[in-house]
């Protein structure tokens, strides 16, 4: 009796079948293709003709669209962080997808006891405020308490909150 080897691929479990080497002689074979040859393949792959790129560019291009259409694109759940992802950018204002995770709600007062002195940090909607100055980051208002680089999420010992997965 023979093994089939098993591999993970993403969230999917894969054979080591004839699909899979498949798949690995058209990417190898795409670094032994010209220039042309590999328009050509694009024009075959995305019934399109190929943008005015480079080699490489085309290379990683078409090497992912090969994989893709062979073990799967990305997943819906990646596919709607992206499009929401997308829209923040599109409108010009950070919204959940874009806000780091570890920042705490606006007006939430963060303290740190530094050589002797209590310093309080006050969450902005954008940025940090300390004693009447504004900070567009946490660490730029803890290199003003200190005078030194620090990373602000570390100096204030901040733990981030746990994510609520939708």
């Amino acid at each position: 009796m023979t093994k089939t080897k098993m591999k993970s691929v993403g969230k999917r479990t894969c054979l080591g079948s004839a699909q899979d080497h498949a798949v690995l002689a058209d990417l190898v074979a795409l670094k032994a293709m010209t220039v042309p040859e590999l328009r050509e393949k694009w024009a075959a792959i995305f019934d399109a003709p190929a943008p005015n790129t480079s080699r490489q560019n085309l290379e990683l291009r078409l090497g992912y669209r090969i994989q893709e259409l062979a073990l799967g694109g990305i997943g819906r759940d990646t596919r709607r962080t992206l499009d929401a992802l997308a829209a923040e950018v599109a409108s010009g204002e950070p919204g959940q997808v874009m806000t780091d995770p570890r920042r705490p709600l606006p007006g939430t007062k963060l303290v740190r006891e530094w050589n002797g002195v209590e310093h309080t940090v006050t969450v902005l909607t954008k940025g940090f405020e300390w004693q009447g100055r504004r900070y567009k980051s946490l660490s730029g208002a803890a290199r003003a308490i200190t005078g030194a680089n620090w990373n602000g999420w570390k100096f204030f010992g901040f733990t981030p909150r746990p994510r609520i997965s939708k």
